[in-house]
């Protein structure tokens, strides 16, 4: 990418009934952003990030951040951050669809 340009995260997101969608946005290897889509009742299982921190925006819906020992509700416009080795994930406990932006910096390493 040479030239920045707008981008409206509705129109990347990919959501399927099996599991939560995800789309790469833009990825270098400084910073990796992507979607994270849910359908309701999907979930993004508690996860940590060695190296990494990860920054989560509600783009549109409702659920709860995951968090060791505890859930924290979320809708958009939310914003939350988890620190490298900080456990963290995604439940969507509402009856629409839930799309989140996910950014992770620096971006993970490719095999």
């Amino acid at each position: 990418m040479t030239h920045p340009s707008v981008i409206r995260p509705r129109d990347h997101a990919v959501y399927a009934a099996e599991k939560m969608g995800k789309t790469t946005l833009f990825e270098s290897g400084r910073l990796l952003v992507g979607l994270n889509a849910f359908e309701p009742g999907q979930v993004h299982k508690l996860h940590a990030h060695a190296g990494q921190d990860k920054l989560y925006l509600v783009v549109e819906g409702e659920g709860q951040f995951l968090l060791e020992g505890r859930e924290l509700p979320m809708a958009a416009g939310d914003l939350l951050i988890a620190p490298e080795g900080v456990a963290h994930g995604v439940r969507n406990t509402g009856a629409t669809r839930l799309l989140v932006l996910a950014v992770l910096a620096p971006a993970p390493a490719t095999p």
